[in-house]
């Protein structure tokens, strides 16, 4: 259906552009830091069930419309910046109880709570929206077959790329929680420091543009 020469330069941008950590990635290291592997890899499940949406959004029109409406754009990004922000501060302020959620299950950790906290970060994002309309359409040939079905077919093959990338950034911070959990103080201050995190890439998302 698609040319193999533009399936290829498709795959290496978007390879390049996945393994450039960005907020998502940061947002799952830090459920992986605080909460351990499972909830890193039920993160970037959820993360990527949001990326998803927003590729029917895309392959179905909306993403013009989001592209050109200021309004939607401006909901959407400061819907995900209230979010992040709500979720640091949430982890700042249980920053001390992490050694105690190492022995016990914390409602935190529950993973249908992890999945929709990510699913809410991913699909709250207008960044990726807006990438989605102005990469996916370069790579499609009007020529050969169905618009829409090539562009659902990238937009599967990017969500999988980030699925992976995601999961083994998330895998590799749950990893180092065990060295973590040795010393309650210094899982206090990883804890505090996802907090941080995730309330500066909140502030970050409010400021940044269109561009």
């Amino acid at each position: 259906m698609i040319g193999l020469d533009r399936l290829t330069a498709f795959v290496a941008v978007v390879a390049v552009l996945i393994a450039v950590p960005g907020p998502s990635v940061l947002f799952v290291v830090s459920r992986g830091v605080t909460l351990g592997r499972r909830a890193a890899v039920s993160t970037a499940i959820g993360n990527e069930a949001g990326l998803l949406v927003q590729v029917l959004l895309v392959v179905f029109g909306l993403g013009k419309v989001i592209e050109h409406c200021l309004l939607i754009f401006s909901i959407l990004k400061f819907v995900g910046a209230l979010y992040l922000v709500y979720l640091g501060i949430q982890a700042w302020r249980q920053r001390r109880l992490l050694a105690l959620h190492l022995k016990e299950a914390s409602g935190a950790g529950r993973p249908g709570r992890v999945l929709r906290e990510g699913f809410i970060v991913g699909i709250s994002n207008p960044k990726g929206l807006l990438i989605f309309g102005a990469v996916l359409p370069q790579f499609v040939d009007p020529h050969v077959a169905n618009v829409q079905v090539q562009l659902l077919l990238l937009g599967l093959i990017c969500v999988t790329f980030a699925l992976i990338s995601d999961s083994a950034w998330g895998l590799l911070a749950g990893s180092a929680r065990t060295w973590l959990a040795r010393s309650p103080r210094r899982l206090s201050w990883i804890g505090g420091a996802s907090g941080a995190v995730m309330v500066g890439l909140g502030i970050r998302l409010a400021i940044s543009g269109r561009d």
